[in-house]
């Protein structure tokens, strides 16, 4: 291994106590000898997802977050209600190493002729510990970037670029033509738009607020509703109307907006139809894959027979697809990580940056539009 390679890197790790408390902490790990197809990545950006943030703050409370440590090596606690307790149970005192995707730079490689290829190339990663200053990984969980791509270009290669992608992808396996999506504002809901644009799909997105609906209309969207408005249901079963959209998307998982747009699509799929007391025969899905509404996610059946609700999470498709197929979509984004699937960020952090408590409230806030970038 090149001298200039250190024997050990920090690492943020996330510990769930046997005592009720969770500790956020930096920890330097041993560098490992490389295997003959691996190579070791200088991470360059690691961004936190709300995936991340799972792993990061468990069941803990993070009210009760405190700051300690120092400077250099700062931790943050904060308590696991007792009723929570149960659900970490199996992680108990095991440091957990965070970071679900990034990019760097291959500073180290084994033999193989593929692992020495990347040497010295800017790469993405994901699988595993990113927010690192290194990270060793097999050849086949780097993604090579197109030359000139930064790490920060490049940090956001796999979540919110292959979601996008996983969500048209399955609209097309099940058959259906048309998408709706909630939260669109985000930088995956962004990302979705350019991607819709670019595929000929129509989209119907769904935002909280009149600004939210401002920021999609520049990007081009053509359905933008704004679930805080008067008017949102009736817009909504317009432009369910006139895209024929039958499978939504909601990253909200709570309350009652699956129920909502459910309903909406009924109404859709009953203009002009023949009075059927089990109503439309068209399918109707939504799927759920994330969580900013923490409270139960309520139905009211006013919706027909033909309808499900379902949670969706990107590993269990990539698995669907196979292998090669995730390979190309892989391959499409690092051929468009500057325009369809850039990501934009609203703050970066160091890895002590990212255990402040100050950064920790606001990237915890998970709000619309705003994005953290950590860079070791």
């Amino acid at each position: 291994m090149p001298a200039k390679i250190p024997a050990t890197g920090l690492q943020l790790h996330s510990t769930v106590k046997a005592s009720g408390a969770l500790e956020l902490s930096l920890a330097e790990v041993e560098i490992p000898e490389l295997g003959e197809n691996e190579v070791l990545v200088r991470v360059g950006a690691a961004p936190i997802n709300p995936s991340d943030m799972g792993l990061m703050f468990g069941s803990a409370d993070m009210a009760t977050a405190r700051q300690g440590g120092t400077a250099e090596r700062p931790t943050i606690t904060a308590e696991i209600p007792e009723h929570l307790m149960q659900t970490v149970a199996a992680r108990l005192d095991q440091p957990m190493p965070c970071g679900n995707e990034g990019a760097g730079t291959v500073v180290g490689a084994g033999s193989s002729g593929a692992a020495q290829t990347l040497l010295g190339r800017t790469v993405a990663l994901f699988g595993g510990p990113t927010y690192a200053e290194y990270r060793s990984v097999p050849v086949g969980f780097c993604l090579p970037l197109p030359e000139g791509t930064t790490a920060e270009q490049g940090a956001s290669c796999f979540v919110n670029p292959l979601t996008a992608l996983g969500m048209t992808e399955t609209m097309k396996l099940e058959g259906h033509t048309a998408l709706v999506h909630t939260a669109a504002a985000s930088n995956l809901g962004q990302m979705l738009v350019k991607l819709c644009a670019a595929d000929g799909i129509p989209l119907v997105n769904i935002v909280r607020k009149p600004e939210q609906v401002e920021i999609l209309r520049g990007l081009g969207a053509k359905h933008v509703v704004d679930s805080s408005d008067e008017n949102f249901r009736s817009d909504l079963v317009d432009a369910l109307a006139e895209t024929g959209a039958t499978l939504a998307f909601d990253a909200t998982g709570g309350g009652k907006l699956a129920s909502r747009i459910l309903t909406a699509m009924e109404s859709a799929l009953s203009r002009g139809a023949v009075f059927s007391r089990y109503g439309s025969d068209t399918h109707k899905q939504v799927y759920l894959y994330g969580g900013l509404e923490r409270t139960p996610t309520t139905l009211d059946r006013n919706f027909g027979m033909a309808w499900s609700i379902g949670g969706w999470l990107l590993p269990p498709f990539l698995q669907r697809i196979g292998p090669e197929a995730g390979q190309r979509l892989r391959e499409r984004v690092a051929s468009k990580i500057t325009t369809i699937f850039a990501s934009h960020y609203t703050s970066r952090v160091s890895l002590a940056g990212a255990l402040e408590l100050e950064n920790v409230v606001s990237y915890g806030r998970q709000a619309t539009g705003e994005k953290t970038l950590v860079t070791p």
